[in-house]
């Protein structure tokens, strides 16, 4: 069985504990500057002449990713807890780790999933009205488009989404060499013929050859011997020559 290197170890929980660390500052630095849910920042960027814009915007999401579900805070807590035991798993256990795209695609998963299960399980600290906690993950990163307003979210969210096209390209690259066969068989075709071609070739040399010879008074005992060895087709003439 393929052993897990050990550097696939120190990448996965380096850019895990990186990405989750800066995911809870961002939450705790926006959330303590702007305050409770929907108060924005005094700034924006725009871009193409105002169309896209950028800013900040507190928000409590209850669900999951871009809204998803809302109200279902403690399915998708013990969904988050099923993920985190699947990726270490998957990684280490069952040794995707040996690849180091897969490596860091889950490394990314598991930053984004913690992320989000920090809040979801109100270790933010936040309450409602009435001073009970506030079982909803913090968004503040808000994005528009003409008058479509791309749903809040944070940067555990796009670990994960970065993640998930990471797998998914993973997936294509697998069906790519699972289908590598069909082209050595198209390659062995392609041998056959060749091979069919040189064996023509040397069946016309040999009648030159022979033709050849009689018209000088020799005459061909033997002639033409063809094999094959390694793929490769050789040949090999055994001529007797005598006086008449």
């Amino acid at each position: 069985m393929t052993r897990v290197p050990a550097n696939r170890f120190v990448c996965f929980f380096a850019l895990s504990i990186a990405g989750l660390s800066w995911d809870l500052y961002s939450k705790h630095a926006v959330f303590r500057d702007l305050g409770y849910p929907h108060h924005s920042s005094d700034w924006s960027y725009d871009w193409f002449g105002g169309w896209m814009t950028f800013r900040l915007f507190t928000s409590f999401n209850p669900g999951a990713l871009w809204g998803i579900g809302q109200g279902y805070t403690w399915a998708f807590a013990a969904l988050s807890v099923v993920a985190v035991i699947g990726v270490v798993y998957w990684l280490f256990i069952a040794r995707a780790a040996s690849s180091l795209w897969l490596t860091i695609s889950l490394a990314f998963i598991m930053a984004g999933t913690l992320g989000n299960l920090y809040d979801r399980v109100t270790f933010h600290g936040f309450v409602d009205a009435s001073g009970n906690p506030q079982p909803a993950v913090r968004d503040f990163l808000l994005f528009t488009f003409g008058e479509f307003h791309w749903p809040v979210f944070n940067f555990a969210d796009m670990f994960l989404v970065t993640g998930a096209i990471m797998l998914v390209v993973h997936s294509f690259r697998i069906e790519e060499t699972a289908e590598s066969p069909s082209t050595t068989d198209s390659e062995k075709i392609k041998t056959t013929s060749t091979q069919e071609s040189a064996t023509q070739s040397v069946a016309a040399l040999s009648q030159t050859f022979t033709t050849g010879v009689s018209n000088h008074g020799c005459y061909c005992h033997e002639l033409q011997r063809f094999s094959e060895l390694s793929g490769d087709c050789y040949w090999k003439f055994l001529v007797r020559s005598g006086s008449l």
